[in-house]
Formats: structure tokens, sequence, C-alpha cells
């Protein structure tokens, strides 16, 4: 089962909400994935999709709100036989107008009114609704991408107004969405880790959240580990190749004008460049006769390579 799968299973277990709140996930699931019919003045609704979740979810809703059950069929695609198809019908004009009505997707002339305000509309007035909505939302449209690969959050909707809706809602909880055209669909999508984590937490998926937060987690050390590594890589390679220039310059020295030349103190540091090819400032500091710090030892290896280059420009010291 794929993370989005798992989460669309989860949200179609979470209970214990009022019948507002149910009215609006309803409302979400209708306005996205139902198909509303009229036919000589009678009104019937379908849902149909090929997610067993989606499905118990709705039909759940009608049942506990509206005390009735839909009529629910399957069907197998012929080709494919592991995708079976749900779909969930309410046939009865009565049943399904009332329905509509509650859910504020039609109006008292019987128009269709789904392109609502979050602000507006009575169904999303308080938060818990606002936050079963989305939930309805996502259950229906949405998809989220398994955080081990990366961060992708999105819920496809039909029209530009549905998805201003969706982004509307984001804004609300404090959380910037954006909106992409892709092919027919409107998709409203987060990318941040941390948007997605508390979207998430507002959908009550919190079982998903832990597992989401955990990847995190892990992700988020793996790269400080990367990070440091390669921050030490680089640094280990820095002092290779600056030891090495020195040795250079030491033995260019040596085998033109000779390390005799030189003041005890640059021919000390030189012997024990020579000597401790790998050591490290502090370390060769430490194995003179008089023992210097790293700036002192640097200072020094710097007069070296100066000299180093000036018998290179000028021939002799």
């Amino acid at each position: 089962m794929s993370f989005s799968s798992e989460v669309k299973e989860e949200l179609s277990h979470v209970d214990g909400h009022e019948n507002h709140c149910m009215i609006a996930e309803l409302a979400a699931i209708i306005g996205l994935c139902g198909k509303i019919k009229c036919e000589d003045g009678r009104y019937s609704l379908i849902l149909h999709t090929e997610n067993v979740s989606v499905a118990r979810r709705f039909y759940s809703l009608i049942k506990d709100v509206f005390h009735f059950q839909p009529q629910v069929s399957t069907t197998q695609h012929e080709f494919l036989k592991k995708n079976r198809f749900y779909m969930i019908s309410i046939e009865e004009s009565g049943q399904t107008l009332k329905i509509l009505k509650t859910a504020q997707l039609i109006n008292n002339l019987g128009q269709m009114d789904e392109e609502f305000s979050v602000k507006d509309n009575p169904v999303l007035q308080r938060t818990c609704c606002r936050r079963a909505f989305l939930r309805g939302a996502f259950l229906s449209a949405g998809s989220i991408t398994d955080p081990e690969k990366n961060y992708h959050f999105e819920i496809a909707c039909i029209s530009s107004e549905k998805a201003a809706q969706i982004k509307e809602l984001f804004e609300f909880f404090g959380l910037e969405a954006k909106i992409v055209l892709r092919k027919k669909y409107y998709v409203v999508y987060l990318k941040e880790g941390a948007m997605i984590s508390d979207t998430l937490n507002i959908m009550e998926a919190h079982i998903a959240l832990m597992k989401f937060e955990n990847v995190r987690i892990l992700k988020d050390v793996r790269n400080s580990v990367n990070r440091r590594v390669n921050c030490e890589a680089a640094n280990i390679n820095k002092t290779v190749s600056a030891a090495r220039k020195q040795i250079e310059d030491i033995e260019y020295i040596k085998n033109t004008v000779g390390l005799e030349r030189l003041s005890e103190n640059l021919r000390d540091i030189a012997y024990a460049r020579l000597e401790e090819p790998d050591a490290t400032l502090k370390e060769l500091g430490e194995k003179l006769s008089s023992p210097v710090g790293k700036s002192g030892v640097n200072h020094r290896l710097r007069k070296l390579s100066q000299i180093a280059q000036d018998i290179r420009e000028k021939g002799h010291l």
C-alpha cells in the first residue's frame, strides 16, 4: 500500500465528530469527485472511485448523517483484474436534494451552487468543519508522496474556482499552497515538509503524521551528517594539498640553496614538515624544540613558500 493510500485509509476511520463536521466533509467529497444528475427535475448523486477508503467514508457519512443506506456496486477493469471500481449512488430525488441542500451545494431554487466561498459558506463557519472539509477534499481528490522520496502533497480540482477554494482553506490555517494547471486539472499543492506535516495534523491523520515526522527527522539527521562529512572531507583535501605544496617548496629549497642557509626557526619547521608530512599545524608546532602555536607554524611555512618562490624567480636567496 502506498503512503497516500495509508493516509486515506486512516482518514476513512476518523470518527467522533458532530453532524456539522460530517456535512462539511461530505460537501468536499461530493464537490470534488461526486457526479450530480438532474433529469426531468429529478436529482441523483453518484460517487465513482477505485479507492475503497473513499467509498467507505462516503457511504458511512451518508448513513450517519441522513440515516439511509446508499446503493453500492462494484465493477472490475476488463484488462486490469486487480483494479476494482466502487460506485455509491443515491437515486431517490428527495434524498439527493436533502443531501445537496444540507451540504450547501444547491440553493432553494434547485440551482447548483458549488463555487462557494470558504469565508461565507455556512458549512465552513467552524474551524473543525474546515478541518473536515480539507479531509474530504484529500480523500476524494488528493495524493501525498512517500516522504522517503520527496515532499509533495496535492489536491486536484476540475475548475480554477474549486482550486481557489482549497487554496483559501489552506490560507485560513496559515499554509501557503500554490496552484498549477496540469492537463485538465487545477492542482493545489504543497512542497514544504513542515506545511505537509501541519496538513496531516489538520486532517487528523495522526499515525501518518508520526511516520512522516520520523522520516523527516531521519532525513534531516542524514543530511546534516552528509554535510559534516563533506565539509570535513573538503578540509582534509585542503590540508593535504597545502602540506604537499609545503613539502615541494621545502624540497626545492633543499635541492637548490640548501636548508642550512635558512634561519634556525625556519630550518626547524622545514625538517619537521619533511619528517611528518601528514601532521597538522598544531602537531608540527608541538614537535619543535621550542613549541609554537598554529599561527606561528603557519607563518613560518608561508615564509618558506615565499623563499622558494623567490629562488624560482631570482635563482638565489
